[in-house]
């Protein structure tokens, strides 16, 4: 063989790789009733948060912060911003709410990653949900 002869032909560019899912924490804050529309023996119990990526039955119980306030982080919070994938659906169990039309489930006056949620689905019912995207920093932000 000759030198400097490229016997090999070049590989044709294929598709770009995948970017790799992210992850991140995201800071939890939820702003409960004044009034309990419950029995007042269950008022005090814990609000918990619950997330479309996460296991079902997990949550995250919050804990109480002053003025009515619920806090907590979410870990492991799959990144979706900017949107290429399905909003994730957020939502909190309210002691204070299990009495209302739906049973304790909400996704109002819920901030994630600082963002607060203003767009929902299966608005007050027990499947209500609000969605959100998550970025690299655990920043929340509502559906473009």
């Amino acid at each position: 063989m000759a030198t400097g002869c490229d016997v090999q032909p070049d590989v044709t560019e294929g598709p770009a790789a995948l970017p790799l899912t992210g992850y991140a924490t995201v800071t939890i804050e939820y702003r409960q009733p004044n009034q309990c529309a419950n029995v007042a023996s269950a008022c005090a119990d814990r609000v918990v948060f619950f997330g479309s990526w996460m296991s079902p039955g997990e949550g995250i119980p919050l804990e109480p912060a002053p003025g009515h306030m619920w806090v907590g982080q979410a870990m492991s919070v799959p990144v979706n911003w900017p949107p290429v994938v399905a909003a994730h659906l957020v939502r909190l169990w309210d002691p204070h709410l299990v009495q209302t039309e739906t049973g304790g489930r909400t996704a109002a006056r819920l901030r994630v990653g600082g963002q607060v949620v203003t767009e929902y689905t299966n608005a007050g019912t027990p499947e209500e949900s609000g969605r959100v995207y998550v970025d690299d920093d655990g920043f929340g932000h509502n559906t473009p």
